[in-house]
């Protein structure tokens, strides 16, 4: 072993008898390779500091969700923090020659979850929670599950060998070995980076799979894929998802550029770059941001819930985070966090798993879904020797074929201009300085909602619907009452009763007021509408709208929908605004209230500042 890297010969040497990481980072000119001391501790505040030129590894699970109050099984897995005492920095040919290469038996492959039971987990999502208001995608996993003989460090080491020789494109390929628990994989995506002020998501989504013949005409799939409906919203909802976390923890909301090509060995995905100024502890902001879309799905909260509901286990690693944290040159922390994916865990005892999940949304597919999952985890099986490998990688750079830049960029067309460029705040001389409480229904969409608010130059406040008391509504200009999950005509349910008594005290009270989405259904049943389950969603569809004569294309996230009839409320009629096509009543306006069945908020919304604009004016002036 060549001396020239002292900490990686010692790594290579005794695996087993130190706690290690070996990272290869996206943008990094070497490969780190850290060693140190272990502790594991309850809470990401309690995630050590990095010391100059010694970073900090934390091993997030995803049972730490619990943290934001959301469910999750507990499965145990600790919230592990490698300390590094010592560091390096290694050249990739020089890693790539010095590890080991002798193969490691991997038997006893087994699917946690079969293809028939999967494809009707699939069906039951689908009809059962998507079908009846509870989100508009859920990521369900299945694990494959296997035992090597071969110690967990030293196959982690020989794993990371042969995903650094046939995968492309990771955002990080990594091995770490600590006590109980060694990780090993090339995930394609960030979760969250904090840097220089600023803070990274990288929403992937989207999944093409190569032909194995390269010489195969590739053009007519790949233009079929890239122009693909549920492709194409699959992606627009996991970037709606993360933006609501931009836009709570970075002051300018957050912008975004895209749609870029992710390309790996055996696949290739659609990806968004979002940005945004922010100041927060790096630790705030990997709490705010517990996890990613792609790997849950939308809306966070009740995710979470579908999650336990669907998934008998817990997720150990599987869509948690690799956390790095480390100073630069101005002794600054920031953090760099991909999503682990793509990943096996190895325990002690020989056990390893390889998890992979398909984001189900309403026109999910249930054979097409398990075919996502063995194809999402086929390069980490073909490392432990599962399944072929590609010595030969798939050499057609897909973002160069003919027409798929422009037909990329179409996709940005009929977005919202407020977040794919600069935001300005253009406050409002008539609303500026007045005060907006947003009420929380349990979805964060509330987030984007308050920056598009504060952009008008009013001061606004999010508070979870179950914090808000009725006699504190008079105590501001404005009450918005958010969107949110579920029926609201369930008389069960204390979130839709709470919502009612609100909206009745604030309507009695004569003071302004505003309805999105599930607050729109809520206040639409007080005025005597019918309510009724669409037989097919609109989740992330964009709709043609007449709002009182102002057309408007808006984002859509519903499965109840109001229907048209005479409105009335407390003996005052209000107007409605009716999608003919969709026999539905998208729109109530009164004096002092307004309501919208769409997201004006959303990615989705080409008019939707203005839109949003032009309800606020008409609920607190006219």
């Amino acid at each position: 072993m060549a001396a020239d890297f002292p900490l990686l010969d010692r790594v290579l040497t005794d695996p087993l008898g130190q706690a290690w990481a070996i990272l290869v980072r996206e943008g990094q000119a070497a490969v780190e390779v850290l060693v140190g001391e272990i502790v594991d501790v309850d809470l990401l505040a309690q995630i050590p500091p990095a010391e100059p030129g010694m970073p900090v590894l934390a091993l997030v699970p995803f049972r730490q969700v619990t943290e934001r109050g959301f469910d999750a099984h507990d499965d145990g897995t600790p919230l592990r923090v490698l300390r590094a005492t010592a560091s390096e920095r290694v050249t990739f040919e020089h890693l790539a020659r010095a590890l080991p290469r002798d193969a490691v038996q991997v038997t006893g492959e087994r699917f946690s979850v079969s293809d028939q039971d999967y494809a009707a987990i699939v069906e039951r999502v689908i009809e059962d929670e998507i079908g009846n208001g509870e989100g508009a995608n859920f990521v369900i996993r299945r694990d494959i599950e296997a035992h090597t003989d071969t110690d967990p460090a030293t196959a982690a080491l020989t794993w990371l060998g042969s995903l650094l020789a046939d995968e492309r494109g990771a955002y990080w390929s990594f091995a770490v070995h600590t006590p109980g628990h060694t990780l090993v994989g090339a995930t394609p995506e960030r979760h969250v980076s904090v840097q220089d002020g600023r803070v990274q998501m990288n929403p992937i989504s989207g999944t093409f799979r190569h032909p194995a013949d390269e010489d195969e005409d590739v053009l007519p799939a790949f233009h079929a894929f890239v122009k693909d409906t549920k492709e194409t919203e699959e992606l627009f909802m996991v970037v709606d998802e993360e933006m609501k976390m931009m836009a709570q923890i970075c002051t300018d909301g957050g912008r975004i550029t895209g749609p870029y090509l992710k390309q790996m060995a055996h696949l290739t995905h659609t990806e968004y770059l979002l940005d945004g100024r922010c100041e927060a502890d790096p630790r705030d902001v990997l709490r705010a941001t517990m996890f990613a879309p792609t790997v849950t799905g939308s809306p966070m909260e009740n995710a979470c819930t579908v999650i336990q509901r669907h998934e008998p286990e817990g997720r150990g690693y599987y869509a948690g985070v690799l956390a790095l944290l480390e100073r630069d040159a101005d002794g600054t922390e920031q953090l760099d966090a991909p999503i682990l994916i793509r990943t096996a865990h190895l325990r002690d005892g020989g056990a390893v798993r390889v998890s992979a999940g398909a984001t189900l949304v309403r026109h999910s597919d249930p054979r097409s879904e398990v075919a996502e999952t063995t194809a999402k985890a086929s390069g980490m099986l073909a490392a432990l020797g599962l399944r072929p490998r590609r010595e030969v990688r798939y050499a057609v750079q897909l973002a160069d074929l003919a027409g798929v830049p422009a037909v990329l960029a179409e996709r940005n067309e009929s977005l919202s201009p407020f977040w794919l460029s600069p935001q300005e705040p253009r406050p409002d001389p008539e609303l500026s300085g007045r005060s907006v409480l947003v009420v929380d229904a349990e979805d964060m969409w509330t987030q984007m909602l308050a920056h598009q608010v504060r952009h008008f130059g009013m001061q606004a406040l999010v508070r979870r619907w179950d914090a808000v008391s009725g006699a504190e509504l008079a105590e501001f200009d404005l009450v918005l009452f958010g969107p949110g999950p579920g029926d609201p005509d369930d008389v069960h349910d204390a979130r839709m009763r709470h919502l009612r008594s609100l909206m009745q005290a604030r309507f009695d009270a004569e003071a302004p007021m505003l309805a999105v989405c599930l607050s729109h259904q809520v206040l639409a049943r007080m005025a005597g509408l019918e309510v009724e389950k669409l037989a097919r969603p609109n989740q992330g569809v964009q709709l043609p709208l007449n709002l009182w004569g102002t057309p408007a294309l808006i984002g859509f996230y519903n499965t109840f929908v109001v229907r048209p009839g005479r409105a009335v409320l407390a003996d005052q009629s209000l107007e409605v605004a009716v999608d003919p096509i969709h026999d539905a009543v998208v729109g109530l306006r009164g004096p002092r209230v307004a309501s919208i069945q769409g997201h004006a908020e959303s990615v989705l919304s080409r008019d939707g500042l203005a839109t949003l604009h032009t309800l606020i004016r008409h609920a607190v002036l006219d």
